[in-house]
């Protein structure tokens, strides 16, 4: 699970682990060779490899307790493998003929592989196809085609240091709802050392007052680059004229590596970050109590930024329909559940969204989230151009917004056809 860019394991709360054996699904898999079986998907004989870019020890345990459960179900053996480097390691993987059967699949890598043909596309086969959010199927699907079951999801929202809020004499009633309010807000929270909001100087971050502002990089349909619009000039004047007024601040202006840690340390008194943060909290920064409110609107209305990932299957692998029964075991609500207890992510079935909200009521502002976020461009090489405003949002305190977008503009164009 990354917290985009640096990776957190979270624990909260969910269902017991045990209950993932109650699950189980799988009938055994014991056709000989490698053939098409009737839904278009290879079967044989052949055992599972899973890669993952893990957060840490107690994610790849809980895929690895997962995929022993459904083992034992299903009679094929599956090795987990943690990736060192995922991307270079899936892409070495490729080339060599020799990729893993599943694997974790970020957004902004499923265009180039559903390009080369590297990947099945499985989605519209999903017994569980209806229970995914819209939105994640969205950020899963190229061409109009569901490739892959979304793994879980995380959203950005409001961080706040309940002890300084207090401090600063403000209560529940000033819980900021809009722009104003939270500059308002920020104001009032800025002493000493301590900026009212710090957050990453980020795409990842800032993009979220782009979607409030009612912008995005790419067209919600992913066929028109829309960097330069009016929206995203009033997003990025907003936090720009804030981060002048001293209110505002990054991160890295206030020595910190990304927004958990300068909230954590108490330079920021407020912060933007997703659910992941739970973790760097609970094991970094114990004494620091906080609460999680969705962000205010802007002028179009809610709007923050959704990460995810889902779970890729091989165009190359041989046993294809055994995948299929592993990824549809692996998104149950009861083994999200489980994943969720164990490193932090929330579900991406909505058929989880009770059980979940009932064991994390402290967290729901970020499963509020899922009803209004923008998912990041998933256009080949889309990537790259947000690297580059990754670069030039770096200096956004001394430069103009609307050069900045319209680079951004020139770039996406080259890749979003």
């Amino acid at each position: 699970m990354s917290r985009y860019t640096a990776r957190a394991a979270i624990a909260v709360g969910g269902t017991a682990i045990a209950a993932l054996v109650l699950a189980g699904c799988g009938q055994g898999f014991s056709g000989s060779g490698s053939s098409p079986s009737a839904g278009g998907l290879t079967s044989s004989k052949s055992p599972l490899t899973l890669m993952i870019g893990s957060s840490g020890d107690a994610e790849t345990k809980a895929v690895q307790d997962a995929a022993a459960a459904w083992s034992k179900k299903s009679g094929v053996d599956v090795t987990v493998v943690p990736a060192t480097n995922l991307s270079q390691q899936l892409s070495q993987g490729f080339a060599a003929s020799t990729p893993p059967d599943v694997f974790y699949l970020s957004t902004d890598a499923i265009a180039g592989f559903a390009g080369n043909k590297s990947l099945q596309a499985y989605g519209d086969m999903l017994k569980n196809k209806s229970d995914f959010y819209p939105s994640l199927v969205k950020n899963f699907s190229v061409n109009d085609t569901f490739y892959c079951a979304p793994k879980d999801f995380s959203t950005l929202q409001l961080i706040i240091n309940t002890d300084l809020w207090e401090k600063a004499g403000l209560t529940d009633a000033d819980i900021p709802t809009t722009w104003d309010q939270l500059a308002a807000d920020a104001k009032k929270l800025t002493s000493g050392t301590t900026k009212g909001l710090v957050f990453s100087g980020e795409y990842a971050r800032i993009g979220a007052f782009m979607a409030q502002a009612g912008g995005r990089l790419v067209s919600a349909d992913g066929k028109k680059a829309e960097a330069d619009s009016a929206a995203n000039v009033t997003a990025l004047t907003y936090v720009k004229d804030h981060l002048n007024d001293g209110s505002f601040a990054y991160a890295k202006d206030v020595g910190a590596g990304w927004g958990g840690e300068a909230f954590g340390k108490q330079l920021g008194a407020m912060t933007i970050e997703g659910n992941w943060i739970t973790g760097a909290m609970q094991s970094d920064y114990p004494t620091v109590k906080y609460k999680v409110v969705e962000l205010p609107a802007g002028p179009a209305g809610k709007g923050t930024l959704q990460f995810t990932n889902c779970w890729g299957m091989s165009a190359a692998g041989k046993n294809q329909k055994a995948a299929l029964d592993f990824i549809e075991y692996l998104t149950t609500a009861e083994q999200q559940l489980a994943f969720s207890k164990a490193f932090g992510p929330m579900p991406s079935v909505k058929s989880a969204a009770d059980a979940w909200t009932a064991d994390n009521a402290p967290l729901v502002p970020f499963l509020k989230g899922a009803e209004y976020a923008q998912g990041v461009p998933t256009n080949a090489g889309a990537a790259d151009v947000i690297a580059d405003f990754n670069s030039q949002l770096e200096t956004l305190k001394t430069s103009d917004p609307k050069t900045i977008l319209q680079s951004v503009q020139t770039n996406l164009e080259a890749v979003v056809k």
